[in-house]
């Protein structure tokens, strides 16, 4: 049996369309055992009642890729039991998170034919976000870029105290907003002048998340490039931003393509009034929403089950 548990992520980072990710201290957990004569999946916590649990789910689909694609036997029998701590369709890298689960679970299973670059090619193929898969994958704060040899993928140091309170909020709405709708918001062109500036302030986050510079972190999370377009198709998003900002945090912007909201706030040990703020301005715009109050997540652990049970071993998947 294999055991596995990925992080949420944020996409985008404010300005780093489509290539900032960051590590988010929520977890989705899956145990992976070879037995049975089907293919079939239990799911507890998030979406439990919405998901599939045949071969239409996304972990059991990217896990057959992985056969698919290092040529050994498709197994009979696949049983998966997740624990899904993040929420669906809430900006946090969830199709992120369980597409990575179910690759790196069946590479797991096979002993690790795949390298870890390969595991995220992979995943970032079967689920098309890689801004969310590099940092479930490597954790911490990542940049991944697309090149003629594939892809490029880094992770950039963030200052020690920053990894250790919980001074990120995530407020997650319940505002139907799919990815796609989310998308095709965004114009086909955008003037030179906005691209240039998100350039800009994409190093310069990655700056301040270096440095643990608060009031850079405040110059740098600014966004020209899909927030303005994405925010006015959440209702009660712009007031629960300005909450964030009265209740201590130095920025505040979509999470990925939202509809989830996420606050920045060094300066404090704990986060979650800023959560609550956002909570009760979304509240007051008639929209219910749940918040968290988390940490980076600076490393992914890696846990494989030895299938005998005895002494857990750790691997790269």
């Amino acid at each position: 049996m294999t055991t596995l548990r990925i992080p949420a992520s944020t996409g985008n980072v404010g300005p780093g369309f489509d290539v900032l990710g960051l590590a988010l201290d929520l977890w989705n957990r899956a145990d992976f055992a070879l037995k049975g004569k089907t293919w079939r999946i239990e799911i507890r916590g998030e979406g439990a009642n919405a998901l599939p649990t045949d071969e239409g789910n996304l972990i059991l689909r990217a896990a057959r890729r992985v056969w698919e694609t290092t040529g050994q036997p498709v197994p009979r029998g696949l049983v998966v039991r997740c624990e899904n701590g993040i929420p669906l369709q809430s900006g946090l890298g969830s199709s992120g998170s369980v597409a990575l689960l179910g690759v790196a679970g069946a590479n797991a299973l096979l002993g690790a034919p795949l390298s870890r670059a390969e595991v995220f090619a992979l995943a970032a193929k079967v689920e098309g976000h890689p801004d969310n898969v590099a940092p479930s994958l490597y954790g911490g704060l990542t940049a991944s870029v697309a090149t003629a040899g594939g892809w490029l993928v880094r992770r950039f140091p963030i200052a020690a105290a920053w990894l250790q309170r919980r001074w990120i909020a995530v407020v997650v709405p319940d505002v139907a907003l799919s990815t796609q709708a989310s998308r095709e918001a965004l114009p086909t062109a955008v003037p030179m002048s906005d691209a240039v500036f998100n350039i800009g302030h994409s190093l310069l986050v990655v700056e301040a998340f270096r440095t643990g510079d608060a009031a850079l972190l405040a110059e740098a999370f600014t966004d020209r490039l899909h927030q303005p377009y994405r925010l006015p198709l959440i209702p009660g998003a712009a007031a629960a931003l300005e909450a964030a900002r009265a209740a201590g945090a130095v920025a505040a912007g979509l999470s990925g393509a939202g509809p989830g909201l996420i606050a920045f706030a060094p300066q404090m040990e704990n986060a979650a009034p800023v959560a609550a703020a956002m909570v009760a301005a979304f509240q007051q715009a008639g929209v219910t929403a749940r918040g968290w109050a988390l940490r980076p997540v600076a490393d992914v652990p890696w846990s494989v089950a030895a299938p005998t049970g005895k002494t857990a071993r750790r691997t790269a998947p």
